[in-house]
C-alpha cells in the first residue's frame, strides 16, 4: 500500500515545537498516523502540541483523526491560540 504524500504546514507554537520548520512533505494515511510520525521526527515537545492542536485538511477542519487523508493534501497544524 502506498501512503499519501502530504504537505504539512506548522503555525505558531507548532512551528516552534518542530524546531522552526515551516512546512515539509510527509507520507501518512491518517492524522493519527501523522501525529505519531511527526512526534518521532521532531520529538515529544511537538507531540504535546499535537495532542491539543486543530488540523485543517485542504482548508477544512478535520475532527476524525482516523479518516483517510487524500494524496496531495495540505495539512495545517494549528495549536491553541491565546487571546480573544
Amino acid at each position: 500500500m502506498t501512503l499519501p504524500t502530504l504537505t504539512v504546514r506548522y503555525f505558531a507554537g507548532a512551528r516552534a515545537a518542530a524546531n522552526g520548520t515551516r512546512d515539509e512533505a510527509v507520507d501518512a494515511a491518517t492524522l493519527d498516523e501523522l501525529k505519531v510520525l511527526l512526534t518521532d521526527r521532531h520529538g515529544e515537545r511537538l507531540g504535546v502540541v499535537l495532542k491539543a492542536a486543530s488540523f485543517l485538511v485542504d482548508g477544512l477542519t478535520c475532527h476524525d483523526q482516523s479518516a483517510p487523508l487524500p494524496t496531495g493534501a495540505t495539512v495545517d497544524i494549528l495549536p491553541p491560540f491565546a487571546g480573544g
